[in-house]
């Protein structure tokens, strides 16, 4: 049975509300994940409900177009937020779980861990990693990141179909630093905190996603889309879905600060 938006909701509120904060107080078993980003590095522990207890997050350059270009900055932010978990908690966590875009090798994720000194106890594509999470059943999942748009199919229970294309948020910062002749650096700042303003000049490369995503999960005869990941945060963005995704009940649901 899927998780509804009851289930997932508050946790994504306390995720937002632990971001780089002090860890909230627990004696359950304790699981770490960490996803490699393009516009940031997460690494989030949760307990045995779910329920997010910490999350550490640096925004970061080290990966583009889903391969992990800087790799050395990549593997000093997961052992810096292991310094800080290790602080936090009084031990040091030697497993986490990762995920990769799909189309890509995972062990470009699994190779910055291990050299982190971690030992990679799970690794799903990103837009399987949704499914898994939520417990989806024909549904599609449509996961928005920084350098790729992850698309996956889901039936039964099962990912039937998964795809990832070269556009996402990275794309929307070009876009918009040309528009305000402005620097990407610039432009990957603004965006976050005008997005109402900026929706007019980007709103062009989101129908672009959208129409992509229209031929991935055409015939596939799901009945809900789900929205995820850090580009959906644009307001404007889920309007534009639903109303390009009619036959479907689309439902927005962002990472919050992830």
């Amino acid at each position: 049975m899927a998780h509804d938006e009851q289930w997932l909701t508050p946790r994504l509120q306390t995720a937002a509300t632990l971001c780089n904060q002090t860890p909230a107080a627990t004696e359950s078993p304790l699981w770490l994940g960490v996803d490699l980003g393009t516009c940031d590095v997460v690494s989030m522990v949760v307990d045995r409900d779910g329920q997010p207890v910490a999350v550490c997050l640096d925004w970061a350059d080290v990966v583009r177009d889903g391969i992990v270009w800087d790799f050395f900055g990549a593997v000093t932010i997961v052992r810096r937020h292991l310094d800080t978990l290790e602080q936090q908690f009084g031990r040091r966590f030697s497993h986490a779980a990762t995920s990769f875009p799909p189309g890509t090798d995972p062990r470009i994720s699994i190779n910055v861990l291990e050299s982190a000194g971690l030992e990679v106890s799970h690794v799903l594509d990103e837009p399987t990693a949704v499914a898994d999470l939520l417990q989806l059943d024909n549904a599609g999942v449509v996961d928005i990141g920084g350098g790729t748009t992850g698309i996956a199919i889901v039936k039964k229970g099962k990912v039937t179909y998964s795809a990832d294309e070269a556009t996402g948020g990275h794309h929307i910062s070009l876009t918009l630093a040309g528009n305000r002749r402005i620097s990407l650096e610039e432009a990957e700042q603004y965006k976050r905190g005008h997005g109402e303003e900026i929706w007019p000049a980007v709103k062009p490369v989101y129908e672009k996603m959208a129409d992509i995503v229209a031929r991935h999960i055409e015939g596939q005869g799901i009945t809900d889309l789900w929205l995820a990941g850090g580009s959906c945060m644009q307001p404007g963005v889920a309007e534009l879905f639903r109303n390009n995704s009619r036959r479907y009940r689309c439902i927005y649901r962002s990472t919050v600060c992830l």
